[in-house]
């Protein structure tokens, strides 16, 4: 995906920095956050970035992570730094909180369709309460399933048969986004309704598939630590290993050399200049309004 190293490294400092500042802040207003996934397996294995990697995300606990989105929103940081969520009246394809680069470009593939900021993204993921019955746990994960589905609006990719095609049916019998918006607001304080309690675990909700349901013990979310992280240090949850083993197995060997390769398809991307620069040229280029 990418032309070089140097815009690899280029995207990395970028994201770094965002990170700092969204750490800083998060420490300013008595917020609890943490790398998770990638961030946490190169805090630990690699000392900063997984050399691959082109992004950092952070969980927070839900109540955190509200407060979060409500400070940044009416903070100055959101000029250049825009926090972005799904709303009734904004849709991004997304079923989490992002904060982007106005200064940058990171056109990712599902997205060249909406007229939103494109810069070099962080994503910010809540925790959620998980209820101590496995059975519950199910029911809980059904109704991410269909905040997903709902709050996405796309149907899911790399996921063939039934999903596809249930997913397809379940958009064309709801086709208006007031509608769709309804049913994904309910679906969420479904999915949301242990938060009220306390039990010994914590899922991830708002993700794709692979990870949607995933439980982990919430005392290794608790709180953060500082690792040594490329030039700085930034925070992980507590009990990493338990969670890093969870999610990722033996998280402290590298891939095979076929599978060290990003993730994250893009379009288009330029770490030095603002997405507007390539408005009609490589996302909305198919609108009469571009």
């Amino acid at each position: 995906m990418y032309s070089n190293d140097e815009k690899l490294k280029k995207i990395q400092q970028t994201v770094l920095q965002m990170s700092q500042i969204i750490y800083d802040f998060c420490k300013e207003n008595d917020l609890l956050c943490y790398f998770c996934g990638g961030g946490v397996i190169g805090a630990i294995r690699e000392g900063g970035f997984v050399p691959w990697d082109d992004d950092l995300d952070f969980f927070m606990p839900r109540k955190d992570y509200e407060r979060f989105y409500q400070l940044w929103k009416s903070s100055s940081l959101n000029e250049r730094y825009p926090i972005l969520r799904t709303t009734e009246y904004y849709v991004d394809h997304n079923l989490f909180t992002t904060i982007r680069d106005t200064e940058t470009t990171f056109i990712k593939t599902y997205q060249t369709d909406l007229d939103i900021p494109h810069g070099i993204a962080i994503d910010i993921f809540p925790l959620d309460i998980a209820p101590e019955s496995t059975y519950k746990q199910k029911i809980q994960k059904a109704w991410a399933l269909i905040y997903s589905l709902y709050c996405n609006q796309i149907v899911p990719k790399n996921h063939g048969g039934l999903i596809s095609i249930g997913s397809k049916v379940l958009l064309t019998l709801v086709p208006g986004t007031k509608a769709r918006y309804r049913i994904w607001k309910y679906a969420e304080k479904q999915m949301m309704k242990y938060n009220n309690f306390q039990t010994p675990f914590v899922t991830e909700l708002c993700v794709g598939p692979r990870y949607m349901g995933s439980i982990y013990y919430a005392e290794d979310f608790s709180v953060s630590i500082e690792k040594p992280f490329e030039d700085r240090m930034m925070p992980i949850p507590i009990g990493y290993d338990r969670y890093l083993k969870k999610a990722f197995g033996n998280y402290m060997e590298r891939p095979p050399k076929n599978k060290q390769v990003s993730i994250h398809d893009a379009v288009f991307i330029d770490p030095d200049n603002s997405y507007k620069k390539y408005k009609g040229i490589y996302y909305l280029t198919n609108r009469e309004d571009k």
